[in-house]
């Protein structure tokens, strides 16, 4: 369904991605790991149209590279980025509602669908997101995300800074897109929810893929998590 090819991306005249390569299946949770400073935020922006890149990002064989973000949205991909971007004046309810593609068309999920997710979003369906707590505006996030009815969805550090009871609902989350075929391209830190849910793990390190393989394959090898994944 993507497939990357080569991709270099630039912040200014820094050099941050150099010929990157991998793809995401369909139904398949792909998790991108690798250290602050790796990369792998700006991978995930690149495909969205946030970051110019060259080489070739295609999705269902059509190249995004050049793409507006709203366009690429409008072709299947969600994004859900690291800083949460709510409407904090709204409430979450109409948070949901600004997410669906095209008001009163019915997707694969419904309110109810985020409701029984997360119930603590039902709680306060009528209040401000402005309001809510970390954690909620995660949840509130991640929901919003899939009210726009996307066949691949990419998560940008969904429990960076959760406590560990929240940091479970966002693995139940990502069970369920599991559960129900969805393709998932996953920027996390916290090994242990990756190695869960994933069907390939990716490791990138100063702007490149430097390994691939299966959560077993990366449980065997010890050097790679100790060069490349842990502190």
């Amino acid at each position: 369904m993507l497939q990357l090819a080569n991709v270099h991306a630039y912040y200014g005249k820094s050099h941050v991605l150099h010929g990157v390569n991998f793809n995401v299946g369909g139904g398949e949770i792909v998790a991108l790991l690798g250290r602050n400073g790796s990369g792998r935020s700006t991978t995930v922006k690149t495909i969205m149209g946030l970051v110019d890149g060259t080489g070739s990002v295609k999705w269902r064989e059509q190249e995004l590279l050049g793409s507006k973000a709203f366009e690429i949205a409008h072709a299947g991909i969600g994004y859900v980025p690291e800083n949460r971007d709510i409407f904090p004046k709204l409430t979450v309810h109409q948070n949901l509602m600004l997410g669906m593609k095209k008001a009163h068309q019915a997707g694969r999920w419904s309110f109810d669908d985020m409701y029984a997710l997360f119930p603590r979003l039902k709680e306060r369906q009528h209040t401000e997101a402005g309001v809510l707590s970390g954690g909620e505006q995660q949840m509130l996030t991640l929901c919003r995300t899939l009210m726009g009815d996307p066949e691949l969805i990419m998560i940008d550090e969904p429990t960076e800074g959760l406590a560990p009871k929240i940091v479970e609902l966002v693995a139940e989350y990502l069970r369920e897109l599991k559960r129900r075929g969805m393709s998932v391209l996953l920027v996390e830190q916290k090994l242990t929810i990756a190695l869960e849910v994933a069907d390939r793990c990716l490791v990138m390190g100063h702007g490149q893929i430097v390994f691939a393989g299966t959560p077993g394959e990366l449980r065997a090898d010890a050097s790679v998590r100790k060069e490349w994944l842990e502190v």
